[in-house]
């Protein structure tokens, strides 16, 4: 365990899950977010614990995953856009919020050892500049970010960067169609998927899904 990170080992309340994920845990429902400025701060590193304070484990979404102030505005299972300020390609990473720390301000936080390495970061740098926001479009659009975990379990050695909802269709009365375009990248090279997931609306139960790369 590196020397930045606190972990409390309780519980906190969090807004109820719906979805169902890869990993077996449900996602976070989100309230409506508005658009916020990027947040310019620091990031430590961790390898984690067996506990978190959200219940969510630090091995979800492959392991791209964040602890935040106990101060900070940010919820369980919401997700946060990261970029590396201290690296040329200001590499970014989109990681799930799924702990606290006690003492960290509010524009500080802490990411899993693998989603710090993900930014392009050195382990033995202990703390690298950031900037960061929430993601108010894919907690709003849910089957994006249930696509996103797909993604993320379809690509292991790669980090999603970036999203884009593409469209949404009814192609009969008990089905509904939609699109979402992932940037994802790997050390070596960047690539682009599109989800797509069809879904029953009044029981929202899943009829097909699929990734490729365009």
């Amino acid at each position: 365990m590196n020397p930045y990170y606190i972990n409390q080992n309780q519980y906190v309340n969090f807004y109820p899950y719906q979805l169902p994920s890869f990993d077996g845990y449900l996602p976070y429902q989100s309230t409506t977010w508005q658009r916020q400025n990027m947040i310019r701060g620091q990031a430590t590193w961790t390898d984690g614990g067996e506990r978190t304070q959200c219940g969510i484990p630090w091995s979800h979404n492959q392991y791209m995953t964040v602890a935040v102030s106990t101060t900070a505005p940010y919820q369980c299972g919401q997700t946060l856009k990261v970029r590396n300020l201290d690296d040329p390609s200001d590499r970014e990473v989109i990681v799930t919020i799924v702990d606290r720390v006690q003492g960290y301000p509010n524009n500080k936080i802490n990411l899993h050892r693998r989603a710090f390495q993900a930014l392009g970061a050195n382990l033995a740098q202990g703390v690298i500049n950031i900037e960061f926001e929430p993601t108010p479009q894919l907690e709003e659009e849910r089957w994006g970010k249930y696509l996103l975990e797909l993604a993320q379990v379809a690509y292991p050695s790669y980090q999603v960067s970036d999203y884009q909802f593409v469209s949404r269709t009814q192609p009969s009365a008990n089905q509904v169609k939609e699109e979402y375009d992932y940037v994802l990248q790997s050390m070596q090279e960047t690539v682009r998927v599109r989800g797509t997931v069809i879904y029953n609306p009044t029981t929202e139960r899943v009829i097909a899904f699929d990734i490729k790369e365009i």
